[in-house]
């Protein structure tokens, strides 16, 4: 199976934000190479949330280009074999966490965003670091850092804080 055909597999076995959901498989209906930054009109995106439940806090990356407070995640590549493998793997090399998994139930959030390089039709998902775990900051990332979850609002955008508290309600 393709990342394309996994993709529009994920998107429709995912039963939240309909509206939002449709516009995703519409562009891969429209473009066989929606899921590469190459697609001008727009890609899908993986990304994750970090989280560490026992201690009640997410790890943010401050991003490098946009400077602001996100979850990790970004383009997929040729080699990554599923959406959420692209994910996980996004949420491994900008945390530096080794060991992370990703929280049953697939995404837990879809956002369509524009970016300098075009529409991101994220899939977002949430990734749990196992106990001790210590982060590296990766060439993508100004900052790493911890956040309690009541914090998360006052430091991210509306985007990043739905994700939270989705992922929240899904543990």
């Amino acid at each position: 199976m393709s990342l394309h055909d996994d993709a529009v597999l994920v998107l429709k076995e995912y039963e939240d934000q309909q509206e939002l959901r449709q516009t995703y498989l519409e562009h891969l209906q429209a473009h066989p190479d929606g899921m590469w930054k190459a697609c001008e009109a727009g890609h899908i995106t993986a990304s994750a949330l970090v989280i560490d439940p026992a201690r009640g806090r997410v790890l943010l990356t401050l991003h490098r280009k946009l400077r602001m407070w996100l979850q990790m995640g970004g383009h997929c590549e040729p080699g990554d074999p599923t959406l959420a493998a692209a994910a996980l793997r996004e949420a491994t090399e900008e945390s530096g966490i080794a060991g992370l998994s990703l929280l049953p139930g697939g995404p837990v959030r879809l956002d369509r965003h524009h970016t300098p390089c075009a529409w991101h039709l994220d899939v977002q998902y949430a990734a749990l670091a196992p106990a001790g775990s210590l982060e590296a900051i990766s060439d993508e990332s100004l900052d790493l850092r911890w956040f309690p979850y009541e914090e998360v609002a006052g430091v991210a955008d509306d985007s990043v804080v739905r994700l939270a508290e989705a992922t929240r309600a899904r543990l």
